[in-house]
């Protein structure tokens, strides 16, 4: 116990031994009274001696001791008021009711209850270390100082469970505090003032399965705010879910995942925390495995150990080149020509209906082919590896991050759809608004991995990378070397992200998935070619007939094409304009479902008639009346920005257009 919750229990010993003393030499009149105050002293006493050489759970010591002094400073004033009333004057003028008695017989029995309580809470240590009697198993029961508040005595029950008790006691424990957590988020607040973020975190690292999953469940239930979240920072969090992101078993991890998007959605600033503890790559890792084949079983001899996506590519088409010749996977690989490198991989995520499929195909296929040019039973994994080893005098790695994946190709899949889903959370939930964490997801393999989940993946694995990619292409919208870097036109992972965002556009079939993939080519407006158009027709074709958000965020998407700030914003207007927006434009400043999304289309709609004033499609679209018409509409020229956009547009068309144009006699 530490020792100021010793010196706390000082002060309650010494007045119950004052009271016990005083009570002898108090008046005849006043000794059967102050007899019973004494008896209960003395229990009293002999508990708080109990708890000075107990292990003590800090937090209900303090107010159960706090509450006790005070009930003994009032039995002490009595018990002195008794004993002064030695003259028959001092007694006739000193007025001791009865019920005074009795109420402080009942205060000393409460202290009494409070004290015993805390003694069977602390001795929780005693029974979870040996002990298997039924009758430790029991309820503890409330004590006297709960009648106010009974869940801060709960809670104080299981966190001195997860100090003191044994691994099962524990993780029940945590389990208890998860059901409270999710109930109340006022309950949440009173765990982590009550201390209980320091075991739940000690029970993450240390415990049996099921206890590390429901103290991690707890963690990220507590921080629900930016102040729980602060806390939870200076109690090493970032640390402990670094450590179990990388040894753990794949449930847990999926739940710590699941806690570090929590924790990083209510608060920005574990993000770079989070990241300086490696915490990235290792998500990273988790979404990587088996979803790009790296991460295989296969054991691949390569010059450096490894051999990377590109790398695998590239073998295979040099394999299929020269397939009589004797050289290996390691020639094949070296003697590639950069240009032909690049071409192929062109070729590969530029095929328009099975570019993803051939990825899978292409990698696989090469992995069988390296494996066969290995010693037989090299895909026998760990003894074939120690076989190697002995040939060739080196170790072989397997491309793994940290020992975190060994034994994971056995796990069910479910499991591993969950931890992918929940890698891609945290990623998403971690990118927001923060580029440096943003250029490191790019950096690695993580927008390949988002490209082949957000085709193959399941429901959840699919709208959690969509989400991680709007995230980024949010950031990189604003931060032009994130998009340089990360979204080139030439860059094989960034088309491979376009190509299946724009898959989801042109099919329409889930909302869930549409709304950030359309926000995500949005963003990434300023990295399209002018001869690049492919993006700008499925946009448009979803200004037709669809739900009002998501006709919205296409006309946002679309207005990133369009607006000055984009360099080729004329020649995509002219895309636009071509693909029939400004018709569909039209019906939406007229008759749009929610005002927010008429001033979208309008804005978009004034864009396009400045871009290119003298487009014939807009005279027949009669884009001037409809400005004319918005002009005269309060709730659309509110903004002066609007209204000075919606005038300068109006005067680029009467000066472009004639009469006959507009179809005026």
């Amino acid at each position: 116990m530490a020792d100021g919750v010793k010196q706390i229990l000082q002060t309650p010993i010494q007045l119950a031994d004052q009271v016990t003393k005083m009570a002898d030499d108090v008046h005849a009149s006043f000794r059967a009274d102050c007899a019973e105050l004494k008896s209960k002293t003395e229990r009293l006493a002999v508990l708080l001696r109990q708890a000075a050489r107990a292990d003590l759970y800090e937090r209900p010591t303090r107010r159960i001791m706090d509450d006790t002094e005070q009930v003994l400073e009032k039995a002490l004033s009595l018990v002195a008021k008794c004993r002064a009333a030695h003259g028959l004057v001092k007694r006739v003028f000193t007025i001791i009711p009865a019920a005074a008695f009795k109420k402080m017989s009942s205060q000393l029995e409460n202290s009494i209850g409070d004290v015993s309580w805390l003694l069977r809470v602390s001795a929780t240590r005693s029974r979870g270390e040996g002990d298997d009697d039924d009758d430790d198993d029991g309820y503890l029961g409330l004590p006297p100082i709960a009648s106010n508040e009974p869940i801060l005595c709960l809670i104080w029950e299981q966190v001195a469970k997860l100090h003191n008790g044994s691994l099962d006691d524990r993780a029940d424990a945590a389990a208890s505090l998860v059901s409270l957590a999710r109930d109340n988020d006022r309950y949440g607040k009173l765990i982590i003032e009550e201390g209980g973020v320091g075991p739940l975190l000690k029970l993450v690292k240390e415990g049996r399965e099921e206890g590390q999953e429901s103290a991690a469940r707890a963690i990220g239930l507590l921080g629900k705010d930016p102040e729980s979240v602060d806390q939870m920072l200076h109690s090493g969090v970032c640390s402990v879910f670094a450590k179990v992101l990388k040894e753990a078993p794949m449930k847990v991890q999926a739940t710590v995942a699941w806690a570090v998007a929590e924790l990083a959605s209510n608060s920005s600033k574990c993000q770079d925390l989070f990241s300086q503890h490696n915490v990235i790559r290792l998500l990273v890792s988790h979404l990587a495995f088996e979803t790009v084949q790296e991460h295989s079983k296969y054991a691949i001899p390569s010059k450096a150990g490894r051999m990377s996506i590109h790398s695998v590519v590239l073998a295979n088409n040099s394999t299929a080149g020269d397939a009589g010749g004797g050289g290996g996977p390691h020639q094949q690989v070296g003697n590639a020509a950069p240009d032909d490198d690049r071409q192929a991989v062109r070729h590969l995520l530029g095929n328009q209906h099975n570019r993803s499929n051939q990825m899978h195909n292409v990698v696989q296929s090469t992995m069988a082919k390296c494996s066969n040019s290995l010693p037989p039973n090299a895909n026998g994994g760990i003894s074939t590896r120690h076989q190697q080893q002995q040939q060739h005098g080196h170790q072989q790695h397997i491309s793994l991050a940290g020992a975190s994946l060994k034994g994971r190709e056995f796990e069910d899949p479910a499991t591993k759809a969950h931890m992918k889903a929940m890698a891609a959370r945290a990623l998403w939930q971690l990118a927001r608004g923060n580029p440096a964490i943003c250029k490191s997801i790019t950096e690695s393999r993580a927008l390949l991995c988002f490209a082949v989940l957000l085709e193959k993946g399941l429901d959840e694995v699919q709208y959690n990378s969509a989400m991680a990619l709007m995230e980024i292409t949010r950031v990189a919208a604003k931060d032009a070397d994130l998009r340089r870097s990360a979204f080139k036109p030439n860059s094989p992972a960034a088309r491979a992200v376009v190509d299946q965002m724009l898959r989801v556009v042109e099919k329409a079939e889930s909302d869930d998935l549409l709304q950030p993939c359309i926000t995500a080519l949005g963003c990434l407006s300023r990295t399209f070619r002018a001869t690049e158009t492919r993006v700008i027709g499925p946009l448009v074709r979803l200004l037709d007939e669809r739900e009002a958000y998501i006709s919205r965020e296409a006309v946002v998407a679309l207005t990133k094409f369009a607006c000055p700030d984009n360099y080729l914003h004329v020649d995509h207007s002219k895309a636009i304009i071509a693909a029939g927006g400004p018709k569909h434009l039209v019906q939406l400043v007229y008759f749009g479902e929610q005002s927010i999304l008429q001033i979208e289309a309008l804005v978009l709609l004034c864009y396009i008639a400045h871009n290119v004033p003298d487009n014939e499609s807009l005279a027949q679209a009669e884009a001037l009346t409809v400005l004319e018409w918005a002009s005269k509409q309060s709730f659309m020229v509110q903004d002066p920005a609007v209204e000075q956009l919606l005038a300068e547009a109006k005067g680029r068309l009467e000066l472009y257009q004639s009469r006959t144009s507009r179809g005026f006699p």
